[in-house]
């Protein structure tokens, strides 16, 4: 139960960076255990992150880094050579050594009273990690009080702090300092206090104090709270009449607050979330988290919109030893805004209560038995245009949902649950969403009957469900209602050798349906259709390689001619439905797959014989610096199967396909794909007048994608999209270091052809269109990193809904590092825009 426990996240409160201040009584013998292998600040300071791998497509964000500070800003009595093992204090012998700073002149001690003491010219004492030095230092063994006055500096493994006088007793432990100077040692906050005092080894009190991660004497940022109370008992600060500077301006005052003093977590709030939205206004969000118990907690939002009103937001998490999750929701009782509804597509219906509900959980119910859930549901389709406080969720345009019990072993697999989807996409009419699945029931098996022979099954049982269905359209027979059993049992061959290989197949795949009873309403002539057939395809090919050169390198290139032949029988299948099922863009993947489409609907019929051939050039370690690949599928009949509204074709050839992938070194990488069309065959989108375009003997998709590096962190993207009748893209997006501490961001996507659909008479099928050439999202701003602040400002023009209508943005993001982000959202967006941005 414990170490379940422990991994469940901490929140972070606005002041964790003052609890820093006094993890440990800098004068208290009984101070934190220190690391061992504790160095001083520079070897503290952490490196610079590891540069993200080209190609990733979302990279992590980069840790804190303080490389731009002093590398030696340590107040300046620090000894490096000191221990840093605490541990030793129990058995070390307190030395009283004479001389500070080189002084070789000797102590001069006097004894006025009995067990009295007057130590003067300079006193060093140490223990083990622990050196005090001061000017002058008055000790009584009796009542162990001591005085030490005069440049007092204390120094242990976790700490170091002056001050002009420390009083107080060694039994019981308390203490009193005054002009107090301190340095943490495994972190970077320092700061000053005009008077310390420790009433035990558990309480403590500044009066007056600072805290900062800048370096020493040159605080960009800081706290200066009135007075804070320590209990490191409890793990619990105090703090009142605090306020946080930058450039000793004062920007937030908190006449209280409580903050964290360890890794223990603590109720208090978080920080504010600020901007502007064109549809709500000025927003404002102060969280507040409570730690209810060890294993779970809540975080409680209220909030407010300038042009609609107060909200109420909470977060409840969990941890228990069989299950784990979130409870999320955003609630509005009264929308004082508009509906913008410009499409004519919004289903708030006139309410003005609006709200956002998220649950995710996942439950071992027996030992391999478990249930997971994923809810996700708004009060209507415009909730995200208005209420998307980041620039990634403004873009949503579908939520999923779906619950789901799971169970299996070495070989097999089977879950049964349901899956539901809500539109909320503010331009789209509701009844673009998918068709529920309640139920869907999943049962695989594969397994092995020896070692070249593998025998098992696909099945899936599905409930279609419909609550706002398309309207019935000429060519487009309806969405009806239904259910559907697929089977498709398998065997599959291996035969290999260290250069070859040759994979045989055959499956049998039945599908039956079961529509409601107004099927012929939906102009369906069964109401129980099926569907069967046979599948059997061969995959072989031949690997060969050599050694060569190139550019002075030596490399491993391989050839890798490829043959795929799939025989699939023709079944007529307009009398069936099309649930989940849609045609797949062809790709290389494409080439050697046994059905184009997606979903059980289509099962494509094929005489079709695949050849391929790839290149590629390895490295002495292995790795993939060139792959280079063209393909052809050559039809030797017609593909009859279609979805709804296309003809079948005739022609004898598939696209050739060319793809493309260069990366010599870490500084640049190239990818790109090219597909010709040879076939002459009409376009499945309509022009003006009706008539279907015809499309063949050109260019059908071509994309091509660049990136190199800049000056070690710097990245620049482009990219070009192009598919035939669709689109055609230009996608460039550069960060560009200035300097050590600038960097200029800027994002352009460009499309000089653009589908804009005026008519949608079925899922996915467009009356008319238009080209349009226009901007599709433009996005620039800089970033400035200095030792303990970063700041970030962004601008933003992008396109959020599938109307094409256009919003503006600007974000300002400042972060004091070691206390977290004032505004993280701008950083999850560009990591998202600019490929390779950390």
């Amino acid at each position: 139960m414990t170490s379940r426990i422990s991994i469940l996240p901490k929140r972070r409160l606005l002041a964790t960076a003052v609890a820093l201040i006094v993890s440990g009584a800098a004068w208290d013998a009984s101070a934190q255990t220190a690391a061992a292998t504790q160095g001083d600040s520079r070897a503290n300071t952490p490196a610079p992150a590891e540069t993200c791998a080209l190609g990733s497509f979302v990279c992590p964000p980069r840790p804190v880094s303080y490389v731009l500070c002093r590398p030696n800003a340590m107040l300046d009595f620090y000894e490096p050579g000191i221990t840093k093992d605490s541990t030793l204090r129990d058995t070390a012998v307190t030395d009283i050594h004479s001389g500070l700073d080189g002084d070789i002149g000797g102590i001069k001690v006097e004894s006025p009273e009995p067990n009295l003491y007057h130590m003067t010219g300079g006193v060093r004492l140490e223990r083990a990690d622990q050196v005090m030095r001061a000017d002058d230092v008055t000790y009584n063994s009796d009542s162990t009080a001591y005085d030490a006055r005069g440049n007092v500096r204390y120094q242990e493994a976790g700490m170091l702090v002056s001050a002009d006088r420390m009083t107080g007793t060694t039994t019981p432990n308390q203490g009193d300092a005054d002009h107090v100077r301190y340095q943490l040692l495994q972190s970077r906050g320092n700061g000053v206090a005009d008077h310390a005092k420790v009433m035990d080894p558990q309480h403590g009190r500044f009066t007056l104090a600072t805290y900062s991660t800048c370096d020493v004497g040159n605080h960009q940022w800081e706290f200066r709270a009135k007075t804070m109370n320590l209990n490191k008992e409890t793990g619990v600060g105090t703090a009142r009449s605090a306020t946080m500077r930058y450039k000793n301006v004062p920007f937030m005052y908190l006449p209280y607050f409580t903050f964290p003093l360890d890794d223990r977590r603590k109720s208090g709030f978080l920080y504010p979330t600020f901007g502007s939205s064109s549809h709500s206004g000025t927003f404002l969000n102060l969280p507040y988290y409570l730690n209810l118990a060890p294993n779970y907690d809540a975080t409680i939002t209220p909030g407010y919109y300038s042009d609609r009103g107060a909200m109420l937001g909470g977060e409840f998490r969990y941890l228990l030893p069989r299950s784990n999750g979130t409870f999320d929701f955003q609630y509005m009782p009264h929308d004082k805004g508009p509906d913008d509804d410009i499409s004519n597509t919004s289903d708030r219906d006139g309410s003005t209560q609006r709200w956002l509900l998220q649950i995710a959980n996942s439950t071992t119910i027996a030992k391999g038995w478990n249930f997971s859930a994923n809810i996700n549901r708004a009060s209507d389709n415009q909730y995200f245009r208005d209420f998307s406080n980041d620039l990634y969720s403004s873009a949503t345009g579908l939520l999923s949902s779906s619950a789901y019990v799971t169970t299996g072993g070495k070989y097999w697999s089977a879950a049964i649950g349901a899956d539901d989807y809500q539109n909320v996409d503010a331009g789209l009419p509701n009844y673009v969403e998918p068709y529920r699945r309640w139920p869907r029931a999943t049962f695989n098996l594969d397994a092995p009957l020896n070692s070249w022979l593998d025998a098992g099954i696909d099945t899936e049982a599905v409930a279609f469900r419909k609550s706002d269905p398309a309207p019935i359209s000429p060519g487009f027979p309806g969405q009806v209602d239904g259910n559907r059993l697929d089977i498709a049992p398998f065997l599959s061959a291996d035969f290999s050798g260290a250069s070859w290989f040759v994979r045989p197949r055959v499956e049998y795949r039945y599908t039956a349906y079961r529509l409601d009873s107004d099927y012929q309403h939906f102009n369906y002539a069964e109401q129980s259709p099926s569907r069967s057939l046979p599948i059997g395809s061969v995959d072989a090919g031949l690997i060969f390689d050599k050694q060569t050169s190139l550019f002075g390198n030596t490399y491993t290139q391989t050839l890798e001619p490829r043959l795929y032949y799939l025989y699939v029988p023709y079944r007529n299948q307009t009398n069936l439905p099309t649930f989940d099922t849609n045609e797949m863009s062809f790709d290389f993947w494409q080439l050697f797959t046994t059905n184009r489409f997606s979903g059980a609907d289509r099962q494509m019929d094929a005489n079709n014989l695949t050849a391929a051939l790839t290149t590629r050039l390895l490295d002495d370690s292995g790795v993939e610096r060139l792959s280079a690949s063209i393909g052809q599928i050559k039809y030797f009949s017609d593909q009859k199967v279609q979805m709804p509204g296309v003809l079948p074709t005739d022609f004898s050839r598939s696209d050739y396909i060319a793809q493309l992938g260069i990366q010599f070194n870490d500084k640049w990488r190239l990818n790109s794909s090219y597909q010709w069309n040879p076939n002459k065959k009409p376009s499945p989108y309509l022009n003006e007048d009706g008539q279907a375009f015809q499309q063949g003997r050109d260019t059908d998709l071509a994309t091509i994608q660049l990136q190199r590096r800049i000056k070690g962190d710097g990245i620049l993207n482009f990219s070009y999209r192009y598919r035939r009748n669709v689109m055609e893209q230009f996608d460039t997006s550069v960060v560009f270091p200035v300097s050590d501490r600038w960097r200029a961001l800027a994002r352009w996507v460009y499309a000089r052809r653009d589908i804009l659909p005026t008519t949608v008479t079925g899922v996915g099928t467009f009356n008319t269109f238009t080209f349009s050439h226009r901007t599709l999202e433009a996005a620039a701003g800089v970033e400035y990193d200095s030792c303990c602040v970063a700041i970030r400002i962004l601008g933003r023009h992008y396109v959020h809904d599938y109307t094409r209508s256009t919003a503006n943005a600007i974000m300002f993001e400042v972060e004091f590092k070691g206390i977290g982000s004032l505004n993280p959202q701008s950083g999850q967006y560009l990591r998202r825009a600019i490929l390779g941005y950390q």
